[in-house]
């Protein structure tokens, strides 16, 4: 006994020199009161409580000491303005540094929210466009379902492009593809404004799509590079508030525009918008990518071993013709390896439940836009708009609360399984952000697509099939979140390149069911379509969710090589 009360005095001692760490030692202390709190004024620091259990675990009663680690990582180290990176990166007002995630915490959220506005172009140019279809249809002598394609192809765009800007990204920086893509989707919606043909109409939405993608991937990586781990949820659910707010707004502000000016004065908003964020992030974003791929050096180091296999005089010209070559293959093949990621079964399964939960979104939205313009409701094209606001209110509902709820669980559970690195910091696994939240959106978002559909379907009053979308909103943003949050910590070295692979699949499946959404609910009704999506999504989630708690452990034993 005696030797117990020298050992707990010399640890008490020892940890007493630190002036900065709180040490308190307590008879009685359980994992939930092991809390992870950092004031305000601690911007540059990780700062986690660990429970220690004394070295004699003989003693009966032995008591916990606590200690409270705290790793500085630094001041913000500034970058010369002549050694910025990034197009135009001198023009920047915020300065690069060294290491984003040492930004004081004002500037991350500020640098946050210039993402989530970006964020917001592709789907504002998705839902801006719906309330005036039918208008479409007139003025260029087409059917519904042609019309629709320019919905289709625009998303098929956003799913096939960001597996280059995600790959451009880790090469050239996020600044310069920001500045690039935004720039590219300005022009693009000048010449849909001014389409005269369907044809050409098609055409230049999908090129649009294919340049305001670049976020969609990107946007995820930058959020990677600025915040930890352990409050990446909160700010990625933050950062999701802006592609949803195009669902919110877009479909209002389309309905407004199409009724006083018609359907080409919503693509000239679109390249207004459009234009404001180019000069939000020439002005306002640094470059935040730590360390970039060196596309020339890679090649001249896989062209070196040529000057052993061929002779001096044309070692120059075969070494030449290779290099540019291997420049050529990691520009445009490399970047479609992202695809290989799939053969990991938590990536494949993360990634095949967001696709089908965003596949469903799009499917609402065009039954929503085709069945509350027709009998028994004949609503007009405003409030058409107005009828997007109950899902999106969900949206942002959730993600105001559930990216904190998601970072909360995973400290949760980090700290019940005792999982802490040497300096004493939670171990945190993607997985543990699929728990009761992830259980929720998995049962309210398919039983609101079956209540949707059949009250839609049977003229039941507005109100209520707009609950039901509501549901939804808050259902699918779990999912949403809590997806995309993992995939950026499955691939941490390429964050951006799991969330354009989850583009990718999404948008396929959202492609796909626009098109084929308005020839099947003439055929079988809004009742049985959302109960067969209903059905299937309630099916995939639970074995998806169920799946990861059964395998994950045995998954991670075999690492994903990036």
């Amino acid at each position: 006994m005696d030797s117990t009360v020298a050992e707990k005095t010399a640890v008490t001692s020892e940890l007493s020199k630190q002036d900065h760490d709180t040490n308190t030692v307590s008879p009685r202390i359980s994992q939930e009161s092991v809390q992870h709190e950092i004031s305000g004024d601690e911007d540059h620091s990780d700062a986690s409580t660990v429970a220690e259990e004394p070295a004699n675990t003989d003693i009966e009663n032995a008591q916990h000491v606590i200690r409270q680690v705290t790793t500085d990582i630094g001041p913000p180290v500034p970058i010369p303005r002549l050694k910025r990176r990034g197009l135009f990166a001198q023009l920047a007002v915020l300065p690069e540094v060294e290491n984003p995630k040492t930004y004081p915490r004002r500037t991350k959220w500020f640098l946050t929210i210039v993402v989530a506005l970006a964020a917001a172009a592709a789907p504002i140019g998705t839902s801006i466009f719906l309330p005036s279809l039918h208008q479409v249809t007139t003025d260029l002598h087409t059917t519904a379902t042609i019309a629709n394609l320019s919905i289709a192809l625009y998303l098929l765009a956003m799913s096939i492009f960001p597996l280059w800007w995600s790959s451009f990204s880790e090469a050239f920086g996020r600044r310069s593809i920001y500045i690039a893509s935004f720039a590219l989707f300005t022009l693009f919606n000048v010449l849909c404004a001014i389409s005269n043909n369907i044809a050409m109409l098609i055409v230049m939405r999908l090129l649009a799509g294919g340049a305001a993608a670049s976020v969609q991937a990107v946007g995820a990586g930058s959020i990677a590079d600025l915040w930890e781990v352990r409050e990446r949820g909160r700010a990625m659910s933050y950062f999701y508030v802006g592609p949803l707010c195009g669902p919110l707004f877009a479909p209002i502000i389309g309905g407004l525009l199409a009724n006083r000016w018609g359907w080409r004065s919503t693509m000239w908003f679109s390249m207004i918008f459009g234009g404001v964020i180019f000069v939000l992030i020439l002005f306002a974003l640094p470059e935040t990518l730590e360390s970039r791929q060196n596309i020339l050096r890679e090649a001249e180091q896989t062209t070196a071993s040529l000057d052993r296999t061929t002779s001096r005089v044309s070692s120059t010209v075969v070494r030449g013709t290779a290099k540019w070559l291997k420049i050529l293959k990691m520009i445009f093949l490399d970047p479609l390896a992202i695809i290989l990621y799939l053969r990991y079964f938590p990536i494949a399964l993360t990634i095949y439940y967001a696709a089908i939960t965003f596949g469903s979104l799009y499917i609402l939205n065009i039954s929503v836009q085709q069945t509350f313009e027709a009998a028994p409701y004949n609503f007009s094209t405003l409030i058409v708009g107005l009828l997007y606001i109950p899902n999106s209110l969900g949206y942002m509902i959730t993600a105001l609360f559930g990216g904190k709820w998601s970072d909360t669980i995973m400290h949760r559970e980090a700290v019940k399984a005792g999982r802490y690195d040497e300096k004493g910091r939670p171990i945190y696994l993607p997985e543990d952000r699929m728990k009761e939240n992830a259980w929720l959106g998995c049962l309210l978002y398919p039983v609101a697509l079956i209540v949707y559909g059949w009250t839609a379907q049977k003229g039941v009053h507005w109100i209520v099939p707009m609950i039901a979308n509501f549901g939804f909103g808050i259902g699918s943003m779990l999912i949403f979140a809590v997806s995309t949050t993992m995939l950026t910590e499955f691939l941490p070295k390429k964050s951006s390149s799991g969330v354009a692979l989850n583009n990718f699949v999404r948008n396929i499946f959202s492609c796909v069911g626009t098109i084929v959404t308005s020839p099947i609910i003439r055929g079988i009704g809004n009742g049985w379509l959302f109960t067969i999506i209903g059905l299937v999504a309630l099916v995939s989630g639970l074995a998806v969710l169920s799946t990861m708690k059964k395998f994950g452990p045995r998954w991670r034993e075999k690492p994903i090589d990036h």
